[in-house]
């Protein structure tokens, strides 16, 4: 399963019912899931509500083993975004997204963990 098919199984699980009405259960607006059953990718947090929804795991859309840990909480400021946008790009081959992803999130978290106002030399860690 890919991130790409979130638009399609939000509208098999939504079936007959309407929009406004799923989108006020998922605690969306109707355009936000009317543009991500068109294809469109939402933000972390609508992510989260979708796949809650669903009852599926986050990790299966965005092809992350099942034994990785949850996706974090968007109310943590510091909470990496660019896995999901990184994976709706057309032209970036499924395994560079991953490996950016990846990188991504290692550098997120190398940052995270220095204590803050010291400047880090990014360039040290190649």
């Amino acid at each position: 399963m890919t991130l790409l098919r979130l638009g399609a199984l939000l509208r098999e699980r939504r079936g007959g019912r309407g929009i406004r009405e799923v989108a006020k259960e998922i605690g969306i607006s109707p355009a936000t899931l009317t543009r991500v059953e068109g294809g469109r990718l939402p933000d972390l947090s609508t992510f989260q509500r979708m796949c809650a929804w669903l009852r599926i795991n986050p990790n299966e859309l965005l092809d992350v083993p099942l034994d990785a840990p949850e996706i974090p909480s968007t109310d943590d400021p510091s909470t990496p975004v660019a896995a999901v946008h990184l994976k709706a790009s057309k032209t970036l081959p499924p395994e560079a997204a991953t490996d950016l992803a990846q990188l991504i999130v290692v550098a997120h978290r190398e940052l995270a963990r220095r204590p803050r106002g010291r400047r880090t030399d990014v360039s040290s860690w190649l």
